[in-house]
């Protein structure tokens, strides 16, 4: 038998008729009737006697059913799950993020998702700018969402917004809380040095070299949330992305945006050749709106 002669058999078998079947399937009464011909010339015994009005299954349609049914049942769960993933009902979400957007912006966009979408799941892993395509190459995500990532052939490039780089100092060293701090202003305090900082550390280096700026740099760490930690025991201060700056944020330390400010776009990056599953496309949306909501000062006031 083939599916639609299986189709058509279940129907006919569960509704009791032609009509109902066909009302069923959202079909005509007489496509029915052609297929069931069909499948009964192609098995060689009758599966229905007509009685009374009524379509009456014979001995050998009852044998058969419960094998129909099985394969009518699993031909049932491939078109629920495959409307699910239409709908992004169902299906996985494997996500490369840079550290900082796990701080808040990550957390509320997977919080507001997951209550639309309960059955996606997420798989979800730190990356840093020099590991990623790797990680894209290697399919440990299906797409990463970094700081200026550099243009790579091959990869594509989804606009999420933008945000800045800010200074985080103890309130203190700044009692009158600046909103906006140029590095003048800054010169004469300790700075945690935050190495090999990747493009955003380049984009600072670059404004000290340009303004002629000396830095006094007795600590040095590799990540950002440390340097942060430390500013909030009064160890100097630091230049950290916003994200991170309002994810560590206590009541000793402030955040002031740079006088001039320095601005950085948040990029997603996938493989071209591969693309995007539509449940991580359904995804995207949420995770820009935080990306835009949390990336700057004036936008959360």
């Amino acid at each position: 038998m083939r599916l639609r002669h299986i189709e058509i058999f279940h129907a006919i078998y569960t509704t009791g008729s032609i009509t109902n079947a066909a009302k069923l399937l959202n079909v005509s009464q007489p496509s029915v009737s052609k297929v069931l011909s069909h499948a009964e010339i192609q098995l060689g015994f009758k599966l229905f006697d007509r009685v009374k009005g009524r379509l009456i299954p014979t001995k050998e349609a009852e044998m058969l059913f419960d094998e129909v049914d099985k394969i009518y049942q699993q031909m049932r769960s491939i078109k629920n799950t495959a409307t699910n993933i239409k709908k992004s009902e169902f299906g996985n979400i494997s996500l490369g993020i840079t550290p900082a957007l796990g701080f808040d912006v990550l957390p509320n966009a997977v919080a507001a998702f997951h209550e639309e979408h309960p059955k996606v799941s997420f798989n979800i892993q730190a990356v840093h700018n020099e590991a990623v395509l790797q990680a894209l190459f290697e399919h440990k995500c299906d797409f990463a969402v970094l700081f200026s990532p550099n243009p790579v052939a091959g990869i594509k490039t989804i606009e999420f917004g933008q945000s800045e780089l800010v200074v985080v100092y103890p309130k203190s060293k700044f009692p009158h809380c600046p909103k906006k701090l140029s590095l003048a202003e800054l010169q004469d305090y300790e700075f945690i040095d935050i190495g090999e900082s990747g493009p955003l550390g380049d984009v600072v280096w670059h404004r000290i070299l340009e303004e002629h700026i000396k830095l006094k740099f007795p600590i040095k760490v590799e990540t950002y949330f440390i340097a942060a930690r430390l500013v909030a025991r009064g160890l100097g201060v630091c230049v950290v992305d916003r994200y991170t700056a309002m994810g560590n944020l206590t009541d000793d330390i402030g955040v002031a945006s740079f006088d001039p400010a320095i601005n950085f776009p948040v990029n997603g990056i996938y493989l071209e050749n591969r693309g995007l599953p539509k449940v991580a496309e359904s995804f995207i949306p949420f995770l820009k709106k935080e990306i835009i909501a949390l990336g700057y000062e004036e936008q959360k006031s």
